[in-house]
């Protein structure tokens, strides 16, 4: 395979892909499994193209927002941009409930929040210290605990922005 090559010449390679993917295809599915900042180089090896073909999708996915670049780092890098897929949900969110459904998920959420805040005697879970409980079963349940009360902290973003998103006709702010 030459440097140039969009798709690699093994059919072993080729095989982890559905047949008929495109380059830009394996590129975006590869940019929305990244947990941190990833050089293009490790990118075009997981998407089985040329470090090239990566880099040239890599930006046209920066230019979209669904990707964020480093240039400063030495080869560049590219993570995911969370906020992409935040904005994603919430449009799901929205096409599929009505206003009035978003608001009374999100008062559920809210009161789920405040009966962490009250259990944990704090408004932030990051500040819980987990590790201090004592056994092992209780470190286990409030770890639990704080991952479901981060989780609910990220859906009441997510349905407040889907509420915006819904009373404004897919816009953020009154267009």
């Amino acid at each position: 395979m030459s440097e140039f090559d969009p798709v690699p010449e093994s059919s072993s390679e080729r095989s982890r892909w559905q047949e008929g993917t495109d380059t830009f295809g394996r590129i975006y599915d590869v940019v929305l499994g990244l947990t941190s900042p990833t050089a293009y180089t490790d990118i075009a090896a997981l998407a089985d193209c040329s470090p090239n073909a990566a880099k040239k999708h890599l930006d046209r996915l920066t230019a979209m927002g669904i990707a964020r670049t480093n240039r400063e780092s030495r080869p560049v890098t590219y993570e995911r941009n969370d906020g992409y897929l935040e904005w994603q949900d919430a449009s799901h969110i929205a096409s599929e409930l009505s206003v009035e459904a978003i608001i009374d998920r999100v008062a559920t959420l809210e009161e789920r929040r405040s009966e962490y805040e009250k259990e944990f005697d704090t408004a932030d879970p990051d500040t819980v210290a987990v590790y201090e409980a004592g056994d092992h079963e209780t470190i286990h349940d409030r770890m639990e605990a704080v991952n479901e009360w981060k989780g609910v902290i990220r859906d009441i973003r997510l349905y407040e922005l889907a509420r915006q998103l819904s009373e404004n006709d897919g816009h953020l702010i009154p267009a």
